[in-house]
Protein backbone atom coordinates (compact mmCIF):
# COMPACT_ATOMS: atom_id res chain seq x y z
CA UNK A 1 0.00 0.00 0.00
CA UNK A 2 2.98 2.41 0.99
CA UNK A 3 4.53 1.45 -2.40
CA UNK A 4 1.33 2.15 -4.38
CA UNK A 5 0.78 5.52 -3.01
CA UNK A 6 4.29 6.67 -3.34
CA UNK A 7 3.78 6.19 -7.25
CA UNK A 8 0.84 7.61 -7.50
CA UNK A 9 2.32 10.40 -5.62
CA UNK A 10 5.44 10.78 -8.03
CA UNK A 11 3.36 9.85 -11.17
CA UNK A 12 1.16 13.45 -10.40
CA UNK A 13 4.40 15.47 -9.82
CA UNK A 14 5.46 14.11 -13.65
CA UNK A 15 2.38 15.11 -15.08
CA UNK A 16 2.32 18.69 -13.24
CA UNK A 17 5.94 19.05 -14.40
CA UNK A 18 4.74 18.32 -17.84
CA UNK A 19 1.62 20.55 -18.36
CA UNK A 20 3.90 23.69 -16.57
CA UNK A 21 6.81 22.51 -19.30
CA UNK A 22 3.91 22.22 -22.01
CA UNK A 23 2.10 25.45 -20.99
CA UNK A 24 5.61 27.21 -21.16
CA UNK A 25 6.11 25.80 -24.53
CA UNK A 26 2.94 27.52 -25.91
CA UNK A 27 3.49 30.99 -27.56
CA UNK A 28 1.63 33.54 -25.83
CA UNK A 29 -1.83 34.33 -27.49
CA UNK A 30 -2.22 38.13 -29.15
CA UNK A 31 -4.20 40.10 -27.19
CA UNK A 32 -7.02 42.79 -28.26
CA UNK A 33 -6.45 46.61 -26.42
CA UNK A 34 -8.84 49.32 -26.77
CA UNK A 35 -6.52 51.96 -25.52
CA UNK A 36 -7.21 56.60 -25.04
CA UNK A 37 -3.85 58.08 -25.15
CA UNK A 38 -3.90 57.47 -21.16
CA UNK A 39 -4.29 54.19 -21.46
CA UNK A 40 -1.35 54.16 -23.72
CA UNK A 41 0.93 55.44 -21.26
CA UNK A 42 0.40 53.13 -18.67
CA UNK A 43 1.06 50.26 -21.07
CA UNK A 44 4.31 51.79 -22.13
CA UNK A 45 5.44 52.34 -18.41
CA UNK A 46 4.49 48.69 -17.72
CA UNK A 47 6.54 47.06 -20.17
CA UNK A 48 8.94 49.42 -21.94
CA UNK A 49 12.47 47.30 -20.63
CA UNK A 50 14.00 50.83 -20.12
CA UNK A 51 11.67 52.04 -17.18
CA UNK A 52 11.89 48.05 -16.22
CA UNK A 53 15.61 48.71 -16.05
CA UNK A 54 15.18 52.13 -14.55
CA UNK A 55 13.14 50.89 -11.88
CA UNK A 56 15.64 48.07 -11.26
CA UNK A 57 18.53 50.84 -11.07
CA UNK A 58 16.03 52.01 -8.08
CA UNK A 59 15.77 49.13 -6.35
CA UNK A 60 19.74 48.50 -6.69
CA UNK A 61 20.08 51.77 -4.78
CA UNK A 62 18.01 50.75 -2.21
CA UNK A 63 19.67 47.90 -1.30
CA UNK A 64 23.45 49.96 -2.04
CA UNK A 65 21.99 52.06 0.59
CA UNK A 66 21.29 49.07 2.85
CA UNK A 67 24.54 47.53 2.40
CA UNK A 68 26.45 50.89 3.20
CA UNK A 69 24.48 50.80 6.51
CA UNK A 70 25.43 47.35 7.41
CA UNK A 71 28.94 49.31 7.64
CA UNK A 72 27.57 51.21 10.87
CA UNK A 73 26.63 48.12 12.25
CA UNK A 74 28.85 45.35 14.30
CA UNK A 75 31.00 43.23 11.93
CA UNK A 76 31.04 39.39 13.53
CA UNK A 77 33.78 37.58 12.15
CA UNK A 78 34.23 34.08 13.16
CA UNK A 79 37.17 31.47 13.21
CA UNK A 80 38.16 27.71 13.13
CA UNK A 81 41.59 26.41 12.40
CA UNK A 82 42.68 22.93 13.26
CA UNK A 83 46.26 21.81 12.40
CA UNK A 84 49.21 18.79 12.78
CA UNK A 85 52.91 19.87 12.68
CA UNK A 86 54.35 16.94 11.13
CA UNK A 87 58.04 19.06 11.99
CA UNK A 88 57.85 20.95 15.00
CA UNK A 89 59.49 24.19 14.78
CA UNK A 90 62.72 24.32 17.27
CA UNK A 91 64.72 26.98 19.03
CA UNK A 92 67.47 26.55 20.64
CA UNK A 93 67.81 26.87 24.54
CA UNK A 94 70.94 27.31 26.55
CA UNK A 95 71.35 24.17 29.15
CA UNK A 96 72.29 25.52 32.51
CA UNK A 97 72.60 21.99 33.95
CA UNK A 98 76.25 21.77 33.31
CA UNK A 99 77.18 24.82 34.80
CA UNK A 100 75.54 23.88 37.96
CA UNK A 101 77.60 20.24 38.22
CA UNK A 102 81.03 21.68 37.76
CA UNK A 103 80.51 24.27 40.22
CA UNK A 104 79.44 22.39 42.57
CA UNK A 105 82.23 19.95 42.26
CA UNK A 106 85.16 22.25 42.23
CA UNK A 107 83.27 23.98 45.47
CA UNK A 108 83.29 20.37 47.19
CA UNK A 109 86.80 19.70 46.49
CA UNK A 110 86.28 16.69 44.17
CA UNK A 111 89.05 15.34 42.05
CA UNK A 112 88.96 13.44 39.14
CA UNK A 113 90.53 10.15 38.25
CA UNK A 114 94.23 11.27 37.79
CA UNK A 115 93.90 12.77 41.48
CA UNK A 116 93.79 16.32 39.97
CA UNK A 117 91.19 18.69 41.33
CA UNK A 118 88.75 19.65 38.84
CA UNK A 119 89.39 23.97 38.00
CA UNK A 120 86.96 23.29 34.73
CA UNK A 121 84.28 26.03 34.80
CA UNK A 122 80.95 25.09 33.67
CA UNK A 123 80.26 26.28 30.06
CA UNK A 124 76.84 26.95 27.98
CA UNK A 125 75.97 24.05 26.16
CA UNK A 126 72.75 24.08 23.80
CA UNK A 127 69.67 21.98 23.03
CA UNK A 128 67.05 22.26 20.48
CA UNK A 129 63.55 23.00 22.32
CA UNK A 130 60.05 23.26 20.97
CA UNK A 131 57.63 24.82 22.81
CA UNK A 132 54.41 23.64 20.42
CA UNK A 133 52.56 20.56 20.28
CA UNK A 134 52.15 19.12 17.49
CA UNK A 135 48.31 18.82 17.31
CA UNK A 136 46.39 22.18 17.53
CA UNK A 137 43.04 23.63 17.54
CA UNK A 138 42.03 27.09 17.66
CA UNK A 139 38.48 28.88 17.74
CA UNK A 140 38.04 32.63 17.81
CA UNK A 141 35.47 35.23 17.50
CA UNK A 142 36.00 39.00 16.59
CA UNK A 143 33.48 41.90 17.16
CA UNK A 144 34.15 45.17 15.64
CA UNK A 145 32.24 48.09 15.95
CA UNK A 146 32.76 51.57 13.95
CA UNK A 147 32.53 54.39 16.41
CA UNK A 148 33.14 57.41 13.54
CA UNK A 149 33.81 56.92 10.34
CA UNK A 150 33.92 59.89 7.87
CA UNK A 151 33.44 58.31 5.01
CA UNK A 152 30.31 55.93 6.69
CA UNK A 153 28.95 58.92 8.77
CA UNK A 154 28.80 60.80 5.26
CA UNK A 155 26.91 57.98 3.15
CA UNK A 156 24.53 57.35 6.22
CA UNK A 157 23.41 60.62 5.87
CA UNK A 158 23.38 60.52 2.15
CA UNK A 159 20.69 57.39 1.83
CA UNK A 160 18.01 59.48 1.39
CA UNK A 161 18.98 61.44 -1.24
CA UNK A 162 20.33 58.92 -3.57
CA UNK A 163 16.92 57.06 -3.36
CA UNK A 164 15.47 60.66 -4.64
CA UNK A 165 18.62 61.07 -7.39
CA UNK A 166 17.18 57.12 -8.61
CA UNK A 167 13.46 58.25 -8.23
CA UNK A 168 13.83 61.37 -10.24
CA UNK A 169 16.25 59.27 -13.13
CA UNK A 170 12.62 57.04 -13.29
CA UNK A 171 10.80 60.27 -13.87
CA UNK A 172 12.85 61.53 -16.63
CA UNK A 173 12.64 58.10 -18.63
CA UNK A 174 8.89 58.22 -17.93
CA UNK A 175 9.02 61.59 -19.27
CA UNK A 176 10.41 60.82 -22.19
CA UNK A 177 8.73 57.78 -23.00
CA UNK A 178 5.12 59.95 -22.53
CA UNK A 179 6.26 62.45 -25.15
CA UNK A 180 7.03 59.62 -27.56
CA UNK A 181 4.16 57.52 -27.03
CA UNK A 182 1.56 60.82 -27.28
CA UNK A 183 3.39 61.52 -30.88
CA UNK A 184 2.83 57.74 -31.90
CA UNK A 185 -0.70 57.92 -30.63
CA UNK A 186 -1.76 60.93 -32.35
CA UNK A 187 -0.05 60.41 -35.66
CA UNK A 188 -1.91 57.01 -35.80
CA UNK A 189 -5.38 58.94 -34.87
CA UNK A 190 -5.16 61.50 -37.93
CA UNK A 191 -4.25 59.17 -39.91
CA UNK A 192 -7.23 57.11 -39.20
CA UNK A 193 -9.25 60.28 -39.34
CA UNK A 194 -7.75 61.54 -42.72
CA UNK A 195 -8.39 58.01 -44.08
CA UNK A 196 -11.76 57.66 -43.37
CA UNK A 197 -11.95 61.27 -45.47
CA UNK A 198 -10.31 59.85 -47.87
CA UNK A 199 -12.62 56.36 -48.25
CA UNK A 200 -15.33 59.48 -48.43
CA UNK A 201 -13.93 61.17 -51.46
CA UNK A 202 -13.44 57.42 -53.31
CA UNK A 203 -17.05 56.89 -52.80
CA UNK A 204 -17.82 60.41 -54.63
CA UNK A 205 -15.76 59.89 -57.53
CA UNK A 206 -16.84 56.22 -57.56
CA UNK A 207 -20.81 57.65 -57.99
CA UNK A 208 -19.00 60.70 -60.43
CA UNK A 209 -17.73 58.02 -62.65
CA UNK A 210 -20.98 55.69 -62.24
CA UNK A 211 -23.15 59.01 -63.06
CA UNK A 212 -21.09 60.13 -65.93
CA UNK A 213 -20.82 56.61 -67.43
CA UNK A 214 -25.07 56.59 -67.48
CA UNK A 215 -25.04 60.35 -69.08
CA UNK A 216 -22.41 59.24 -71.51
CA UNK A 217 -24.87 56.28 -72.68
CA UNK A 218 -27.44 59.64 -73.01
CA UNK A 219 -24.98 61.28 -74.82
CA UNK A 220 -24.76 64.38 -72.05
CA UNK A 221 -20.78 63.73 -71.47
CA UNK A 222 -18.10 63.14 -73.59
CA UNK A 223 -15.56 60.32 -72.68
CA UNK A 224 -13.10 62.51 -71.89
CA UNK A 225 -15.08 63.80 -69.25
CA UNK A 226 -15.14 60.31 -67.85
CA UNK A 227 -11.53 59.42 -68.33
CA UNK A 228 -10.28 62.56 -66.15
CA UNK A 229 -12.63 61.44 -63.61
CA UNK A 230 -11.30 58.43 -63.35
CA UNK A 231 -7.78 58.65 -63.78
CA UNK A 232 -8.51 61.06 -60.38
CA UNK A 233 -10.27 57.94 -59.18
CA UNK A 234 -7.24 56.02 -59.51
CA UNK A 235 -4.78 58.24 -57.89
CA UNK A 236 -7.41 58.67 -55.06
CA UNK A 237 -7.08 54.89 -54.64
CA UNK A 238 -3.60 54.98 -54.52
CA UNK A 239 -2.87 57.52 -52.09
CA UNK A 240 -6.09 55.64 -49.52
CA UNK A 241 -3.19 52.64 -49.99
CA UNK A 242 -0.49 54.92 -49.52
CA UNK A 243 -2.51 56.42 -46.71
CA UNK A 244 -3.11 53.15 -44.87
CA UNK A 245 0.12 51.53 -45.39
CA UNK A 246 1.95 54.92 -43.61
CA UNK A 247 -1.10 53.96 -40.77
CA UNK A 248 0.04 50.50 -40.29
CA UNK A 249 4.04 51.48 -39.88
CA UNK A 250 2.71 54.17 -37.32
CA UNK A 251 0.51 51.04 -35.57
CA UNK A 252 3.85 49.03 -35.81
CA UNK A 253 5.65 51.66 -34.41
CA UNK A 254 3.06 52.41 -31.42
CA UNK A 255 3.18 49.12 -30.55
CA UNK A 256 6.86 48.79 -30.33
CA UNK A 257 6.80 51.87 -28.18
CA UNK A 258 4.08 50.34 -25.88
CA UNK A 259 6.24 47.16 -25.25
CA UNK A 260 3.55 45.10 -27.40
CA UNK A 261 3.98 41.96 -29.71
CA UNK A 262 3.18 42.90 -33.55
CA UNK A 263 0.51 40.21 -33.18
CA UNK A 264 -1.43 42.65 -30.76
CA UNK A 265 -4.31 43.76 -32.16
CA UNK A 266 -4.73 48.01 -31.26
CA UNK A 267 -8.01 50.40 -31.34
CA UNK A 268 -7.52 53.99 -30.57
CA UNK A 269 -10.56 55.18 -28.26
CA UNK A 270 -9.78 58.69 -28.20
CA UNK A 271 -10.89 61.17 -30.32
CA UNK A 272 -8.84 64.23 -31.62
CA UNK A 273 -10.44 67.92 -32.64
CA UNK A 274 -9.67 71.62 -32.91
CA UNK A 275 -11.10 72.24 -29.59
CA UNK A 276 -9.47 69.66 -27.83
CA UNK A 277 -5.66 70.71 -28.86
CA UNK A 278 -6.93 74.72 -28.52
CA UNK A 279 -7.92 73.95 -24.60
CA UNK A 280 -5.58 75.08 -22.04
CA UNK A 281 -2.52 76.93 -24.03
CA UNK A 282 -2.60 79.83 -21.78
CA UNK A 283 -1.79 78.23 -19.33
CA UNK A 284 1.48 79.46 -18.03
CA UNK A 285 2.58 78.92 -14.94
CA UNK A 286 5.67 77.98 -14.66
CA UNK A 287 8.49 76.98 -12.20
CA UNK A 288 11.79 75.42 -13.15
CA UNK A 289 11.17 72.54 -10.64
CA UNK A 290 8.48 71.19 -12.62
CA UNK A 291 11.05 69.99 -14.63
CA UNK A 292 12.14 66.98 -13.62
CA UNK A 293 15.84 67.64 -15.08
CA UNK A 294 16.04 70.52 -13.31
CA UNK A 295 15.38 68.45 -9.79
CA UNK A 296 17.70 66.19 -10.76
CA UNK A 297 20.59 68.47 -11.12
CA UNK A 298 19.54 69.99 -7.62
CA UNK A 299 19.84 66.25 -6.54
CA UNK A 300 23.10 65.99 -7.94
CA UNK A 301 24.44 69.19 -6.45
CA UNK A 302 23.29 68.07 -3.15
CA UNK A 303 25.28 64.68 -3.44
CA UNK A 304 27.97 66.47 -4.56
CA UNK A 305 27.67 68.27 -1.64
CA UNK A 306 27.53 65.35 1.03
CA UNK A 307 30.92 64.04 -1.69
CA UNK A 308 32.67 67.34 -0.26
CA UNK A 309 32.12 67.02 2.94
CA UNK A 310 33.25 63.30 3.13
CA UNK A 311 36.78 64.27 2.23
CA UNK A 312 36.90 67.05 4.78
CA UNK A 313 36.24 64.35 7.22
CA UNK A 314 38.82 62.40 6.34
CA UNK A 315 41.31 64.47 8.24
CA UNK A 316 38.95 63.53 11.75
CA UNK A 317 40.47 59.76 13.36
CA UNK A 318 38.76 56.75 12.64
CA UNK A 319 37.34 55.05 15.62
CA UNK A 320 36.39 51.22 15.93
CA UNK A 321 35.72 49.31 19.63
CA UNK A 322 36.55 45.48 19.14
CA UNK A 323 36.44 42.58 21.15
CA UNK A 324 38.16 39.32 20.51
CA UNK A 325 37.76 36.02 21.83
CA UNK A 326 39.91 32.65 21.42
CA UNK A 327 40.08 29.35 22.49
CA UNK A 328 42.82 26.74 21.80
CA UNK A 329 43.72 23.31 22.30
CA UNK A 330 47.13 21.44 22.10
CA UNK A 331 48.15 18.03 22.25
CA UNK A 332 51.48 15.92 22.10
CA UNK A 333 49.75 12.75 20.39
CA UNK A 334 47.28 11.71 18.38
CA UNK A 335 46.17 8.61 19.27
CA UNK A 336 42.61 7.09 18.66
CA UNK A 337 42.26 5.64 22.41
CA UNK A 338 43.14 9.56 23.68
CA UNK A 339 45.48 8.89 26.20
CA UNK A 340 47.58 12.24 25.25
CA UNK A 341 45.07 14.61 27.20
CA UNK A 342 44.58 18.14 25.70
CA UNK A 343 45.44 21.53 27.20
CA UNK A 344 43.08 24.22 26.52
CA UNK A 345 43.19 27.93 27.22
CA UNK A 346 41.39 30.72 25.97
CA UNK A 347 42.27 34.77 25.51
CA UNK A 348 39.71 37.57 25.91
CA UNK A 349 40.60 41.16 24.62
CA UNK A 350 38.66 44.08 24.14
CA UNK A 351 39.51 47.24 23.01
CA UNK A 352 39.64 50.48 21.17
CA UNK A 353 41.18 51.33 17.91
CA UNK A 354 41.94 54.93 16.71
CA UNK A 355 43.72 55.60 13.11
CA UNK A 356 44.71 59.28 13.07
CA UNK A 357 45.89 60.65 9.49
CA UNK A 358 48.95 63.02 10.41
CA UNK A 359 50.23 63.64 6.62
CA UNK A 360 49.15 61.64 3.19
CA UNK A 361 51.25 64.00 0.12
CA UNK A 362 48.06 66.37 0.37
CA UNK A 363 45.82 63.62 -1.03
CA UNK A 364 42.76 64.53 0.64
CA UNK A 365 43.61 68.10 -0.33
CA UNK A 366 43.41 67.36 -3.64
CA UNK A 367 40.86 65.13 -3.66
CA UNK A 368 38.24 67.84 -2.13
CA UNK A 369 39.62 70.28 -5.09
CA UNK A 370 38.43 67.67 -7.51
CA UNK A 371 35.30 67.70 -5.91
CA UNK A 372 34.82 71.33 -5.56
CA UNK A 373 35.30 71.16 -9.26
CA UNK A 374 32.76 68.62 -10.51
CA UNK A 375 30.22 70.94 -7.94
CA UNK A 376 31.02 73.88 -9.92
CA UNK A 377 30.40 71.85 -13.28
CA UNK A 378 26.69 70.55 -12.41
CA UNK A 379 25.89 74.05 -11.24
CA UNK A 380 27.10 75.30 -14.51
CA UNK A 381 25.21 72.43 -16.17
CA UNK A 382 22.17 73.13 -14.07
CA UNK A 383 22.78 77.37 -15.00
CA UNK A 384 22.60 76.38 -18.83
CA UNK A 385 19.98 73.70 -18.36
CA UNK A 386 17.28 76.53 -16.99
CA UNK A 387 18.16 79.11 -20.19
CA UNK A 388 18.12 75.89 -22.63
CA UNK A 389 14.36 75.64 -20.55
CA UNK A 390 13.75 79.32 -21.08
CA UNK A 391 14.37 79.27 -24.79
CA UNK A 392 12.52 75.37 -25.24
CA UNK A 393 9.36 77.39 -23.75
CA UNK A 394 10.01 80.03 -25.64
CA UNK A 395 9.93 78.16 -28.87
CA UNK A 396 7.63 76.17 -28.01
CA UNK A 397 5.42 78.73 -26.94
CA UNK A 398 5.38 80.12 -30.10
CA UNK A 399 5.29 77.24 -32.57
CA UNK A 400 2.03 76.29 -31.27
CA UNK A 401 0.67 79.73 -31.66
CA UNK A 402 1.44 79.23 -35.02
CA UNK A 403 0.45 76.10 -36.00
CA UNK A 404 -3.13 76.67 -34.27
CA UNK A 405 -3.60 79.63 -36.85
CA UNK A 406 -2.17 77.37 -38.99
CA UNK A 407 -4.81 74.81 -38.60
CA UNK A 408 -7.73 77.65 -38.13
CA UNK A 409 -6.98 78.41 -41.30
CA UNK A 410 -6.79 75.05 -42.73
CA UNK A 411 -10.11 73.95 -41.00
CA UNK A 412 -11.91 77.26 -42.88
CA UNK A 413 -10.31 76.31 -45.61
CA UNK A 414 -11.56 72.80 -45.62
CA UNK A 415 -15.31 74.33 -44.94
CA UNK A 416 -15.36 76.39 -47.58
CA UNK A 417 -14.00 73.65 -49.38
CA UNK A 418 -16.90 71.90 -48.48
CA UNK A 419 -19.59 74.68 -49.55
CA UNK A 420 -18.30 74.73 -53.21
CA UNK A 421 -18.12 70.70 -53.05
CA UNK A 422 -21.32 70.85 -52.35
CA UNK A 423 -22.59 74.14 -54.69
CA UNK A 424 -20.53 72.32 -58.11
CA UNK A 425 -22.06 69.21 -56.93
CA UNK A 426 -25.48 70.37 -57.05
CA UNK A 427 -24.81 72.68 -60.02
CA UNK A 428 -23.68 69.49 -62.14
CA UNK A 429 -26.83 67.71 -60.92
CA UNK A 430 -29.24 70.33 -62.16
CA UNK A 431 -27.20 70.05 -65.52
CA UNK A 432 -25.89 73.47 -65.18
CA UNK A 433 -22.30 72.56 -64.16
CA UNK A 434 -20.00 70.64 -65.99
CA UNK A 435 -17.75 67.45 -65.05
CA UNK A 436 -14.77 68.96 -64.84
CA UNK A 437 -15.85 71.56 -61.83
CA UNK A 438 -16.94 68.69 -60.42
CA UNK A 439 -13.85 67.03 -60.25
CA UNK A 440 -11.75 69.94 -59.58
CA UNK A 441 -14.18 70.87 -56.80
CA UNK A 442 -13.76 67.15 -55.49
CA UNK A 443 -9.55 67.43 -56.08
CA UNK A 444 -9.84 70.64 -54.21
CA UNK A 445 -11.92 69.56 -50.78
CA UNK A 446 -9.19 66.27 -51.08
CA UNK A 447 -6.14 68.82 -51.04
CA UNK A 448 -8.23 71.05 -48.22
CA UNK A 449 -8.44 67.91 -46.19
CA UNK A 450 -4.92 66.82 -46.19
CA UNK A 451 -3.94 69.83 -45.19
CA UNK A 452 -6.19 70.12 -42.21
CA UNK A 453 -4.98 67.23 -40.87
CA UNK A 454 -1.47 67.72 -41.61
CA UNK A 455 -2.17 71.34 -39.34
CA UNK A 456 -4.09 69.28 -36.40
CA UNK A 457 -1.06 66.71 -36.35
CA UNK A 458 1.45 69.70 -36.63
CA UNK A 459 -0.57 71.53 -33.81
CA UNK A 460 -0.96 68.09 -31.97
CA UNK A 461 2.66 67.89 -31.58
CA UNK A 462 3.75 71.36 -31.07
CA UNK A 463 1.13 71.17 -28.05
CA UNK A 464 2.62 68.21 -26.45
CA UNK A 465 5.97 69.92 -27.01
CA UNK A 466 4.65 72.90 -25.29
CA UNK A 467 3.44 70.54 -22.33
CA UNK A 468 6.63 69.26 -21.98
CA UNK A 469 8.11 72.57 -22.10
CA UNK A 470 6.15 73.94 -18.70
CA UNK A 471 6.72 70.34 -17.04
CA UNK A 472 3.11 69.20 -17.75
CA UNK A 473 3.10 66.26 -20.10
Amino acid sequence: MRYLTKTILIALILVNLFQVNLKAQQPQQPQVYQITAKDAVDIAFKNLADLKNARLDYKAAEAKNKEFTGLALPQVTGSLQGNHYLTLPLIQFPDGSEIQIYDVLRQEGVKDGSGAPITKKGEFNYRNFSFITPWNVNAGLSVNQLLFEPQVFVGLQARDELLVNSELQIKVTEENVKETVYKNYYAVLISQKQLGYLVESIKRLEKLVHDQNEMFKNGFVERLDIDKTTVNLNNTRTSEIQLRNAMNNGVAVLKMNLGLTQADSLFLKDTLSSDGIRQGILEDDFSYENRNEVKLLNSAIKLQGYDIRRHKLSYFPTVSAFYNFQENGQRQGGDASGSQPWFWYNTNLVGINVSVPIFDGFQKKNRIRQSEFTLEKVQNTLDMTKKAIDMEKTVARNSLLNAIVAMDAQEKNMELAVKVYNSVKTKYEQGVGSSFESLQADTDLQQAQSNYFRAMYEAALAKINYLKALGKL
